[in-house]
């Protein structure tokens, strides 16, 4: 397979763009050896940079010491697991035949699932070489590349031709974006009736202004969270219909609330939970179609 990361690097197509864009990818590309996600992943395969939902085993707190923290992460990346079929329940039936993008794929857990499921193509869009590299190796080693490729990539300005993709996802990325130029980009790599699915945290904006939850998780990821009127606003200027909206807030809480047992901790789980119990944040599942 020719390698992806050296695509679309040039005076005709920057990858990075702005000074935060610059500032984004510093953060990432030093996250080499991130234990809360690769520790996770090392089983099936799934390495996710996103989040679970649903309940948790209790019993995996009251286990022996020596035992505890290795059935806490397994029980974390299960409700990981059970997050991606938000996505796949949302899109509904799609043909094996079909071609789908995972904008922001990270280390392409969502890529392989969605393609696993439907037995599409599937193409994954990322700023981060090591990312992308190790993506690319888990393909291979799974024997997953003949259907997922990953290309070195800005998501609001990808390499591809207008119209190349029956469906779209994104799994907790678009608080990195501007939602405008995200979903402008999107309308125009979607086919007509095509579909696009985003899993996301946002803020509440009607009751946003009791907690400053949301500004210490942007402190945290160098995130620029948004609004949860600014998604629907965002598409409805860019030709995209919502059919789906999930509001998954409470079923957030129990995965930070375990994941705050964890040794693996890193200080994020105290404004999360905070954010989602006092609902000054939502937890959604957006789904969509391009109608022209």
């Amino acid at each position: 397979m020719t390698s992806t990361v050296e695509e679309n690097i040039g005076e005709d197509n920057p990858v990075i763009r702005n000074t935060y864009e610059r500032q984004l990818q510093g953060y990432w590309d030093t996250k080499t050896t991130d234990d809360i996600n690769l520790l996770l992943g090392a089983e099936d395969g799934l390495y996710h940079h996103h989040y679970g939902i649903g309940g948790y085993d209790p019993a995996v707190l009251a286990a022996p010491p020596e035992r505890r923290e290795a059935l806490i992460l397994r029980e974390m990346h299960r409700m990981e697991n059970a997050e991606t079929e938000l996505i796949l329940d949302a899109l509904g039936n799609i043909p094996a035949g079909a071609r789908g993008m995972d904008a922001g794929s990270g280390r392409g857990g969502t890529s392989f699932v969605v393609a696993e499921r439907f037995g599409c193509r599937m193409d994954g869009v990322n700023f981060c070489a090591h990312h992308i590299a190790f993506a690319e190796r888990v393909a291979k080693e799974r024997g997953w590349d003949d259907r997922v490729q990953f290309h070195y990539a800005n998501m609001l300005q990808t390499p591809f031709a207008d119209e190349s993709f029956d469906f779209i996802v994104s799994n907790e990325t678009t608080m990195y974006v501007d939602l405008h130029d995200l979903f402008a980009e999107f309308a125009r790599l979607l086919r007509p009736g095509g579909r696009y699915v985003c899993v996301t945290w946002c803020r509440n904006e009607t009751v946003a202004d009791r907690s400053d939850a949301s500004r210490r998780i942007d402190e945290h990821y160098v995130s620029r969270m948004h609004r949860r009127g600014t998604y629907f606003q965002a598409m409805a200027a860019n030709g995209l219909v919502p059919f789906h909206v999930g509001r998954h807030t409470a079923e957030a809480i129990p995965y930070w609330e375990l994941r705050d047992h964890s040794e693996r901790r890193t200080g994020v789980e105290k404004p999360f939970l905070e954010g989602y119990r006092e609902e000054s944040m939502d937890y959604l599942v957006i789904g969509c179609e391009r109608v022209r």
